[in-house]
């Protein structure tokens, strides 16, 4: 059991960025910072015209003009306000072809 909470609070203090470029690429980031942490800085990290994220090996620099999506594991449930549509759910194509 002391492995699998360790294992639990690690997974709470990690979050997953995906970001989606305007030439069609994307990339994913798993960075040490917990959900909530995120959530409080999302406004203000997009502001930002560059993102920086340290890997074991090199430095990646983003330039946040070109990003048209995030994508963020897991969820920010938290996060509320004007523009945002809690209990969602993305229909991919498969979906869309079976239901008519």
């Amino acid at each position: 059991m002391r492995g699998s909470f360790a294992t639990m609070q690690t997974q709470l203090n990690v979050t997953e960025l995906t970001f989606y470029y305007d030439n069609g690429q994307a990339e994913t980031f798993k960075v040490p910072v917990s959900p909530q942490t995120i959530q409080s800085q999302l406004k203000n990290i997009f502001t930002q015209p560059l993102l920086t994220f340290h890997l074991i090996d090199q430095t990646v620099i983003i330039y946040t003009g070109k990003i048209m999506k995030v994508e963020i594991k897991p969820v920010l449930s938290e996060l509320t306000g004007e523009g945002v549509f809690t209990n969602s759910e993305r229909i991919m194509a498969l979906q869309r072809g079976a239901a008519r």
